[in-house]
């Protein structure tokens, strides 16, 4: 098939969705399929476009058997609500043209949000006359309006009716967890519409590694610590300075150590206040190399997913397989009914703890420091789950044929409407 991908996202950008669409992309070109991307200039998570990229509306690149069409955006470093509706809007009006220059796509894989994007995909979709594949990755309006982003009631009203537009006009729907699929059966697509494939983790590249000859661990002076872990994005859902709270309160163990791996601009934030609770047991970096994540990971002792009270239950952190593969144990302080606290119980591999609690906390980290067997039991756990479940293999499968059937049904689709104008011509004479 020729698969057109269409994702705000893309390599080489080393967080978020932009990994994952990267490893599909590349992994469908490794089958057989002809792939191409219409993705935007690499900005995130600094939000400043990079080096390389800057003053330039189209740029277009191979790597690794798959073709990037890259248009312009408009970019601003600490963006209002404004500055991010602009910002999908200039995706929008400058990715149609790259859309358009080349071969004309088999199926189209649209990832949400943002929400914009649905619109320059279903009118290629209609052009081309070839289904659109929506990959769902977070439902808005509803997160953002929990999490206090969208407050406006006429944006809210607009988000939503862009939503139905979306979900109407999709072929087919994929969803990454369990949580998503009820919130649109709930909202009423039709539940044939939607498949559930969970964001997956290379189990090959993130693995377990000894905690010994880390050099990751070593350039970093934790040889001789007890790691405890936060490595992504920081954002209004995660909610970090509960962790530092919680690292203060365990600063007179000196064995334990606290990471936190960010952008630099969010770090600064939390610098002052690491520097407020008196917390000085903890190490602030910015985000790592792509190919050190596995030693990275393999340095902790103890990996942390952390969400706010207010997180809308379907939230599904994507590290969270991460920490799985790389065989450590997790700590989830998420709400208790979430799709995060739902997926680390099932795993086997975590403890949850009561979001936005230091206490509560620093209490789970203390018991993993003291207890190494249930440490390495649920760090053993958690690695078999993620080969069993969250593998890459069986998620591009799942996308081949997920593929494959919107391309059969929408050929079937076609071909029975011929046939029933064709009919109706005949009875007409």
């Amino acid at each position: 098939m020729h698969i057109l991908i269409y994702s705000y996202n893309y390599h080489p950008e080393p967080i978020g969705i932009a990994p994952l669409m990267t490893e599909l992309a590349e992994g469908l070109v490794e089958r057989g399929h002809e792939v191409r991307v219409i993705t935007g200039m690499p900005n995130y998570p600094q939000r400043e476009i990079y080096d390389g990229y800057r003053g330039k509306w189209y740029f277009t690149e191979q790597n690794n058997g798959v073709t990037i069409q890259r248009s312009y955006l408009r970019i601003k470093s600490k963006p209002n609500l404004v500055d991010r509706l602009l910002l999908e809007l200039s995706f929008i009006f400058t990715s149609l043209p790259q859309a358009f220059n080349g071969k004309r796509p088999d199926v189209i894989l649209l990832t949400v949000p943002p929400l914009l994007v649905s619109l320059p995909a279903t009118l290629l979709g209609w052009l081309y006359k070839c289904p659109v594949v929506l990959n769902v990755q977070d439902i808005l309006p509803e997160a953002a309006v929990r999490v206090g982003l969208i407050k406006n009631k006429w944006m809210i009203r607009a988000c939503e009716v862009l939503e139905k537009f979306a979900y109407r006009n999709a072929s087919q729907i994929s969803v990454i967890a369990d949580g998503f699929y009820e919130n649109l059966v709930n909202k009423g697509v039709p539940v044939k519409k939607i498949v559930c494939i969970p964001n997956w983790v290379n189990v090959n590249f993130i693995r377990p590694l000894s905690k010994g000859n880390n050099f990751w661990k070593a350039a970093h002076q934790l040889d001789k610590k007890f790691v405890v872990m936060y490595s992504g994005n920081i954002a209004l859902t995660q909610g970090l300075e509960t962790v530092v709270a919680a690292a203060a309160e365990l600063r007179h163990i000196k064995e334990i150590a606290f990471v936190i791996v960010g952008e630099s601009t969010a770090l600064a934030r939390l610098q002052e206040y690491c520097l407020s609770c008196g917390a000085d047991n903890i190490l602030l970096l910015p985000l790592q190399p792509r190919e050190q994540l596995p030693q990275m990971l393999s340095a902790a002792d103890v990996g942390l997913i952390v969400q706010k009270c207010n997180v809308i239950s379907f939230n599904m952190p994507s590290k969270i397989p991460l920490l799985l593969a790389s065989g450590r144990p997790i700590v989830g302080s998420v709400p208790a009914t979430g799709t995060a606290a739902k997926a680390i119980k099932e795993s086997g591999g975590g403890i949850i703890v009561e979001p936005e609690s230091s206490s509560a906390l620093a209490a789970a980290v203390l018991d993993l420091y003291r207890n190494s067997r249930l440490a390495a039991q649920l760090g053993n756990k958690g690695r078999q789950f993620a080969v069993e479940c969250y593998s890459f293999e069986q998620a591009i499968e799942q996308y081949e044929e997920l593929f494959s059937d919107a391309v059969t049904k929408r050929t079937s689709t076609v071909g029975s409407t011929t046939a029933l104008k064709s009919k109706k011509s005949v009875v007409d004479v």
